[in-house]
């Protein structure tokens, strides 16, 4: 801040949302933060691609009288999870076995 701008003009040209103290860092934020909306989309339409997959597989597995869930193909996938992310990836993994599940 010049000494002749006022702390409110400094709080303009940083957003507090930020939470940075400099234009720099409210930029370099700025960026950062497009660059993850930018892959949470990606993520979402990964997850929706899934759910569709899931969903051919439980018909098929059904049409030909098996179960809709195969229990062994889930603790896979849940042990994949875990070994790559830890227990955070349990519990994200868990999250999209229920989004899959049922959904014929």
């Amino acid at each position: 801040m010049s000494a002749t701008e006022s702390p409110a003009a400094t709080a303009t040209r940083r957003p507090a949302a930020t939470g940075a103290h400099t234009d720099e860092a409210v930029d370099v934020i700025t960026d950062a933060r497009g660059r993850i909306d930018d892959l949470d989309g990606r993520i979402i339409g990964l997850v929706q691609e899934r759910m569709a997959v899931s969903a051919v597989i439980q018909r098929e597995r059904i049409a030909s009288g098996g179960r809709r869930v195969s229990l062994s193909r889930e603790m896979e996938v849940l042990g994949h999870y875990s070994e790559q992310l830890g227990r955070p990836g349990t519990a994200l993994a868990m999250t999209l076995l229920e989004l899959c599940r049922g959904r014929i």
